[in-house]
């Protein structure tokens, strides 16, 4: 259970992880807002109060333990360094390095970065790459999870799917999915484009357990993470959330999946988060 004060530290962090995210893009000229706001609750619980994290880049046998990270939707990325940077992996101030020619910040996440365990950006590829980590932890009696952040629109990517398949016949009770159900892609609408619904009744015919949330709930997201720990199969937690979460001009709006704003949209932004 998280106390009062707990999940109020946690919205004022997934609140300090949105205005990063508009900073960064802001600076940059360029990256992918709608799902990092979406992501940043989700983000900020995972990482903060489920996720073993180990700063040390060694061969120790704690950092062995840590929980692996796989960001299939790689471009997201501002999201994930933003909480990286919370987490002390990389200085606050190299957030603003964003996408520059030479940084260790790439538009899509890269091994440059320290706490990036995987290199992502071709959607559909993720859940694959996190089902051999989670392959080589049970090799190896590791005890550490595996956990995945997926896009909805790359659902629609058939190896998504072989995926699914793959990880109950290796039974990888250790593999968690995260799906951020926001409902727009580039393009925009999921249902008017490659529909998904009922997708709960999808990944459960793989035999997967399910659980749905609020994506933008602070105990919900952690008691389903927490939940998705103890399960004897591969689970997938369906996040129903907001792109462009917390900016009210952002918000349901496929627009802003990869835009950034001007002067005055940033500072208007910046004003509605400040609230």
């Amino acid at each position: 259970m998280l106390s009062h004060n707990e999940v109020k530290d946690l919205e004022n962090l997934a609140n300090e992880n949105r205005k990063n995210v508009l900073e960064m893009v802001y600076n940059a000229k360029s990256g992918h807002i709608g799902g990092s706001l979406s992501a940043a609750d989700i983000m900020t619980v995972l990482f903060h109060k489920c996720m073993r994290n180990v700063r040390e880049f060694n061969k120790s046998k704690e950092y062995n333990l840590r929980d692996r990270f796989v960001l299939s939707k790689g471009h997201v990325s501002p999201v994930y360094y933003s909480v990286l940077a919370q987490l002390g992996y990389i200085p606050r101030e190299e957030l603003m390095t964003f996408r520059r020619l030479g940084t260790r910040l790439q538009g899509h996440p890269s091994l440059l970065c320290p706490g990036v365990e995987v290199c992502t950006g071709s959607l559909g590829q993720g859940l694959s790459i996190a089902c051999g980590i989670a392959i080589s932890l049970k090799l190896d009696k590791n005890p550490a999870n595996v956990f995945v952040l997926m896009g909805d629109g790359e659902l629609q990517e058939g190896n998504v799917w072989e995926a699914f398949m793959n990880a109950v016949q290796r039974d990888l009770n250790n593999l968690t999915v995260i799906i951020d159900r926001n409902r727009l892609q580039i393009d925009g609408c999921t249902e008017n484009i490659k529909a998904l619904d009922p997708l709960d009744a999808k990944i459960r015919a793989f035999n997967w357990e399910v659980i749905e949330i609020n994506g933008h709930n602070i105990v919900d997201i952690y008691e389903s993470i927490e939940k998705a720990k103890q399960n004897n199969k591969p689970t997938a937690i369906i996040a129903n959330t907001i792109k462009g979460k917390g900016v009210s001009f952002m918000e349901n709006n496929a627009g802003w999946h990869g835009k950034a704003p001007n002067k005055e949209e940033y500072e208007e932004a910046m004003k509605e988060l400040a609230r």
